[in-house]
């Protein structure tokens, strides 16, 4: 994609990467962008660059608007590698007078690249920088999603460079919101959101409460992965209000792993039970259903019920890695149970359970178990145990 002027004199000058498929094991369907920005005036600013094997792109769209070597300042926003990767490359073509960071960031750098001659300028919450015609204030923000992170706020332009927060993993050739399909928008957001910022969703609401008392209120975002936010921006900002709060919907999802169908006939019948016309529940079979895909179906959701056959004295592998993902997103305030289906250990149901606990899930019922293939009985007590959910559900 070519540069492209978002404000006056402020340009994206980053690259689409539409092949990505997996980002730490989060499902990126949809591919990236990396988003870079380059800002014209009498001091001439790149924030944040590229992954390496997308520098190529970066240098072209910056060539579009200036030579590189024009370039005064870098700000790195962020140290992760999807940002820094070619930094190195670009400084020693730029060779700028200052490179923009906080203490931390200046830290991760040297330890991403072991260069400690870089013109580093340290900078704090709070602090500004004068480029004549704008004015660039930084503000801190530790564990959105890392300790380093940073954002950039232009006031003059209203234009908030907000480093990973309100991003998306979505290759797009269109730049701005109000030119996507707003489901597909939402969805890809939401995702972003379960799957990076969930574990931190404390800095968040932190990071909210910052930019309500500092009065910054943008009429633009330019995120670093995925659309630029000019149409919506105040839904953007309350969903993250939301999601940082970890507000939940009267909703269930019910996960699950099967072997010979048994443990998929019970999460068919208990999803019978919890659905009404004010209870939504959704099933996701874990051999059809990517774990981050359904952390984003769990990021509303208020009930977590999981399933699973006994395998070796144990749980299927799926269900395992599910728990495991789960775990390090670090829900709160959210309730849940367990079912499942055994030949002749009856241990399926109590891991699950202890699994929950661990996730600090509150049972709402000590769960289903059966023995191989369910009757018609089992799997109206299992309905009976989906009504016992959703009465819970409402109830809180």
């Amino acid at each position: 994609m070519k540069a492209l002027e978002i404000k006056e004199n402020v340009f994206w000058v980053g690259s689409v990467d539409w092949d990505l498929r997996d980002f730490h094991g989060y499902s990126t369907e949809k591919g990236s962008t990396y988003n870079a920005y380059l800002v014209k005036g009498d001091k001439n600013v790149l924030f944040d660059t590229v992954k390496s094997d997308h520098i190529e792109t970066l240098l072209s769209n910056i060539s579009q608007i200036m030579d590189p070597s024009k370039i005064d300042y870098i700000v790195s926003n962020h140290s992760e590698m999807d940002h820094s990767g070619c930094l190195p490359e670009v400084i020693k073509l730029v060779n700028p007078e200052k490179l923009y960071c906080t203490a931390d960031g200046k830290k991760t750098l040297i330890a991403h690249f072991h260069d400690e001659s870089w013109p580093f300028e340290l900078v704090k919450d709070g602090d500004s920088l004068d480029l004549g015609s704008k004015t660039i204030e930084f503000i801190g923000t530790p564990m959105l999603h890392w300790p380093e992170s940073m954002a950039s706020f232009i006031r003059q332009d209203s234009l908030l460079i907000s480093n990973d927060i309100f991003g998306q993993h979505w290759a797009t050739s269109e730049r701005f919101d109000d030119q996507v399909d707003s489901g597909e928008l939402w969805w890809q957001s939401a995702k972003y959101f379960a799957n990076i910022f969930l574990p931190t969703a404390g800095a968040a609401r932190k990071f909210m409460s910052k930019l309500e008392k500092l009065e910054i209120a943008p009429d633009m975002i330019a995120t670093d992965h995925g659309v630029i936010w000019r149409k919506d921006v105040k839904g953007i900002m309350d969903a993250y209000a939301r999601w940082g709060n970890q507000e939940t919907k009267p909703y269930a999802i019910v996960v699950y792993d099967t072997m010979w169908g048994s443990t998929a006939k019970m999460a068919r019948a208990i999803a019978r039970g919890i659905a009404t016309d004010d209870v939504s529940v959704k099933l996701f079979d874990l051999r059809y259903n990517h774990r981050s895909d359904v952390a984003t179906e769990m990021l509303e959701a208020k009930a977590i019920v999981l399933g699973s056959p006994v395998l070796n004295k144990g749980i299927l592998p799926k269900i395992a890695d599910m728990i495991t993902y789960i775990k390090a997103l670090k829900p709160t305030n959210r309730i849940g149970a367990a079912f499942g289906s055994y030949g002749w250990s009856d241990l399926s149901v109590k891991q699950l359970n202890q699994a929950l606990e661990d996730l600090k899930v509150e049972l709402v019922d000590p769960g289903m178990s059966v023995n191989y293939v369910p009757t018609d009985d089992n799997l109206a007590a299992c309905e009976e145990l989906g009504v016992r959910i959703r009465e819970a559900i409402l109830a809180r």
